[in-house]
């Protein structure tokens, strides 16, 4: 693909980024493609420079065609000028519309004949940088989602995108506004709430979860809120050693995730 994009046209150095009815910017390759390749996902306009088209062609060309965009081409000034200060795009920018949010029964159902069937629950966990990696590790462990609450919880921007690095458009979030009901909701869906705390009794691979699973995070620090700890099943802790306090909360979901899956049987084996 030419460095002049369609047509021959030239580059735009300074593009416009303004956008409304609540439309914001993605960008990075791996947020950008994996927003274009979403059904869920409405997009308005792709910004790449002729480099980034070039290197992600094959990618880019049909995702495109499937959606009837063309890449405005553009200088890597202009996407610097266009998106926030130290926005590591990669070449690429997308605007896009909010996805539409989940709910606790799109998690119910999505739990149908899966075991483990996990969900990760955060309560008041603000950093976009924690919630985008706690999605990426919900992706990779095979979590059916992540719930946050409507307020102390980031909103969807690309600095939450790119911090989940695509999982944003595979692995449901539902934001809820009273996290207490939500858990109360989620047992009646028959979820067991499962509460992480370093100084619970019992370890998590002790506790030989399957079936639905919530597993509930508080912020580094404060830890869960008292009516978050008390609509809890059963408190877990992690093993570590004594040289820190806590992990990180997106380090901590990790960990738990990778446990309720490590003892499942690989798909892939005989």
């Amino acid at each position: 693909m030419s460095r002049r994009g369609k047509a021959g046209a030239r580059p735009s150095a300074r593009p416009s980024g303004a956008l409304g009815g609540g439309a914001h910017w993605l960008w990075g390759v791996h947020p950008v493609l994996a927003a274009l390749g979403n059904e869920r996902r409405r997009c308005r306009r792709l910004l790449a420079t002729g480099a980034a088209q070039e290197a992600h062609a094959a990618r880019l060309a049909p995702l495109l065609a499937r959606r009837g965009l063309a890449a405005e081409t553009v200088e890597r000034a202009g996407l610097d000028q266009t998106l926030p200060a130290g926005a590591v795009h990669q070449g690429l920018a997308l605007a896009v519309e909010p996805l539409a949010e989940a709910h606790i029964e799109d998690l119910a159902d999505a739990a149908l004949g899966r075991d483990p069937a996990a969900v990760v629950v955060l309560d008041q966990v603000t950093d976009p940088q924690n919630l985008g990696a706690v999605l990426r590790s919900a992706a990779a462990f095979g979590a059916l989602g992540v719930v946050a609450t409507d307020r102390h919880a980031p909103a969807e921007t690309g600095a939450l995108a790119k911090a989940a690095s695509g999982a944003l458009e595979r692995v449901m979030l539902a934001r809820v506004t009273n996290l207490a009901r939500a858990l109360d909701e989620l047992k009646r869906e028959g979820f067991w709430i499962v509460g992480l705390d370093a100084r619970a009794p019992v370890a998590l691979a002790g506790a030989k979860l399957a079936g639905r699973v919530a597993l509930v995070l508080g912020a580094e620090g404060e830890g869960m809120r008292r009516l978050t700890r008390e609509r809890c099943d059963l408190l877990v802790r992690l093993p570590q050693s004594d040289a820190v306090e806590s992990l990180n909360v997106s380090n901590a979901a990790a960990v738990a995730l990778y446990e309720l899956v490590r003892t499942k049987p690989d798909e892939g084996s005989a």
